[in-house]
């Protein structure tokens, strides 16, 4: 394996980003500019324009006005008032963050907000095109309507944000055809062929990681995933052009991509917009993801609007032969550090000296033993105790707490290998656990190996097979609110769309594709238990027209937590065969005490 093409990411901090002080001479100088511009209020979305789950530091509006820092929320500044509207995982990190006399926190379930109650009569509601899609725009006017004007502005925060960071201008890496397994010039002809099929003459790109996908490019411009953000327009005929900050283009770049597509600065889509408009062409956009700025460049300038899911997602989704071999090695090595990880850590939780950074840290420590490790796939969610039932809790040098000998210990965390993206969660015993932890510990165990061993026909989506995760905790009247399972993408993002184990994938499941597969349960102030392993989609033998799931997640899982009268024989025989197969495949990469500690950790139960 190669050393990574750029240095390795910076371990994940824990200090907190940010300042409730701040708040208040913040939101003075964007109320200044509200003022002089004749706006009454003005949106400040978390995403940027290309909606990613991590956003480069010179896009980070909502938490420069408000301090916080979470992945999804959403302000609505006015005159004199603000509110914060964030969702069930930010409780307790949005008001802790913010300055809670200026800023009024609001707990929903969507962030497609109604504004009405919280805006005056007549008001001007200003919002950036580029942050908002047209779905969103549409939205918010049909609830605002007859009520207040919604008008787009350029961005007030912008014009105030003085020490604003630069935009990020990381190397960009070529991926070879043993990495990619197709070169990118069958995946453009493949798409070119999608837009004759659709009768679209071009599709736009907004999406990084669709962009990465399809041209075979991987980058460094936002923590935690090798995005390159850019733009990019995919003609059904000719050449695609990519639009991309001029100080990421290198001559190696352009090489590589000669033949293939044309490399325009980001400031020139805009014309490339209207030209297509000009001409009269049908272009597809994707009204999920793409800016409302986009949307109204073409229609304005004459296009016909094609509004379909981006039409990379589903292939992207699908991983070939090249990809499932990188993935397949990703978590080989993901196993070894994590075998060494557990090892230390069933060595010193007795001692009743660990804290959650200190476990974060020596996991990192641990994966970044492994050359091709370039950085972590997310934050690591580091839960002991009470902090475990927090499902999306984030340790901060505030929050940072010691994990007492007796309590449970939650860690999903993960890795970008040059090979692939690796995402697990385990839940671990630090001393006997209750009757009761021990229950719900193997209620969303033996959910976690239901998924495992489903066999399914063809056709079958991830809304269908949700339940059998579900099921042994709502035999018992409990159940927990995240969804069973997220798409993964291959040496991209950990989350991807557009398929899952949940309520709201009601797309079929196919062959190669990628997913969690973490039920869990959650006890507020006491403990949280997940489970989760990666599989993959693949044809079952013997069946045809059905498929079952292939386990790439290669640790133990913890068997002390767990209640042996409540497993049949079908489970512990998937539990002994699931622990053999790391045995097999992590043993001869171990030695020691960790090899010894493997051999215990994966007995036959």
């Amino acid at each position: 394996m190669t050393n990574a093409p750029f240095p390795p990411a910076k371990f994940q901090s824990f200090e907190e980003k940010s300042d409730p002080a701040q708040v208040a001479p913040r939101l003075a100088a964007l109320r200044k500019a509200m003022k002089a511009a004749g706006v009454d209020y003005f949106l400040v979305p978390r995403a940027d324009a290309h909606r990613g789950e991590s956003v480069p530091a010179s896009e980070a509006r909502l938490a420069y006005v408000t301090g916080f820092t979470g992945s999804a929320g959403l302000a609505l500044v006015g005159l004199k008032e603000a509110h914060l509207f964030i969702d069930s995982r930010y409780t307790l990190q949005a008001p802790a963050q913010t300055d809670t006399a200026l800023v009024d926190v609001h707990e929903v379930t969507s962030l497609a907000i109604d504004a009405k109650p919280y805006v005056k009569k007549d008001a001007v509601v200003a919002y950036d095109p580029w942050l908002h899609t047209p779905g969103e725009v549409r939205d918010l006017t049909e609830k605002l309507k007859g009520h207040a004007k919604v008008v787009a502005h350029d961005n007030l925060i912008d014009s105030v944000w003085s020490d604003r960071p630069a935009p990020p201008a990381g190397a960009i890496e070529i991926l070879g055809h043993n990495r990619a397994g197709q070169t990118a010039e069958d995946k453009i002809a493949q798409l070119q062929k999608t837009l004759g099929d659709d009768g679209a003459d071009a599709v736009v790109f907004t999406l990084p990681e669709s962009i990465c996908w399809l041209f075979n490019i991987r980058g460094r411009d936002v923590p935690n995933t090798p995005f390159v953000l850019g733009f990019a327009v995919v003609p059904q005929k000719g050449k695609p052009t990519l639009f991309l900050d001029p100080a990421k283009v290198t001559p190696e770049l352009e090489t590589a991509l000669d033949g293939i597509a044309k490399i325009e600065a980001a400031k020139k889509l805009t014309k490339a917009l209207e030209k297509l408009g000009k001409n009269g062409k049908s272009v597809l956009v994707d009204p999920a993801s793409a800016p409302i700025a986009i949307a109204e460049t073409l229609t304005g300038a004459g296009a016909k609007l094609i509004e379909k899911r981006d039409p990379v997602l589903l292939p992207k989704s699908r991983k070939n032969e090249a990809e499932l071999a990188g993935m397949r090695e990703a978590h080989r090595l993901d196993g070894v550090a994590l075998a060494k990880f557990l090892t230390w850590f069933d060595s010193e939780a007795p001692k009743g000296e660990l804290t959650e950074i200190g476990i974060v840290t020596a996991l990192e420590a641990f994966r970044r033993e492994e050359e091709s490790c370039v950085d972590a796939s997310f934050d690591t969610i580091s839960g002991a105790g009470p902090n475990g039932a927090i499902v999306h809790y984030r340790v901060s040098t505030k929050t940072d707490r010691k994990l007492n000998a007796g309590e449970i210990m939650l860690v999903d965390s993960g890795a970008q290998y040059l090979s692939g993206t690796t995402d697990i969660t385990r839940t671990l015993a630090t001393g006997e656990a209750t009757a009761e932890q021990k229950d719900r510990y193997t209620r969303v165990l033996k959910g976690m190996i239901a998924i495992s061993m489903a066999r399914f026909p063809k056709g079958t989506s991830g809304a269908q097979i949700d339940v059998l995760a579900r099921q042994f905790l709502w035999a018992d009247g409990v159940t927990y609110s995240h969804g069973t399972g997220h798409g993964v993408g291959a040496y991209l993002g950990v989350h991807e769309g557009p398929i899952g184990i949940a309520p709201r994938y009601p797309l079929p499941l196919e062959v190669g594709n990628v997913i969690s597969n973490e039920p869990g349960f959650y006890k507020a102030g006491e403990y949280g238990i997940r489970i989760e392993n990666l599989v993959v989609v693949r044809e079952a033998e013997g069946f045809p027209g059905y498929f079952e799931f292939e386990t790439l997640t290669l640790a133990p899982i913890d068997v002390r937590l767990i209640d042996n009268g409540l497993l049949t024989e079908a489970e512990r025989g998937w539990l002994n065969d699931f622990h053999a197969k790391v045995r097999s495949e992590i043993g001869p990469k171990v030695s020691g005490d960790v090899k010894a500690w493997l051999e215990a950790a994966t007995a036959a139960i």
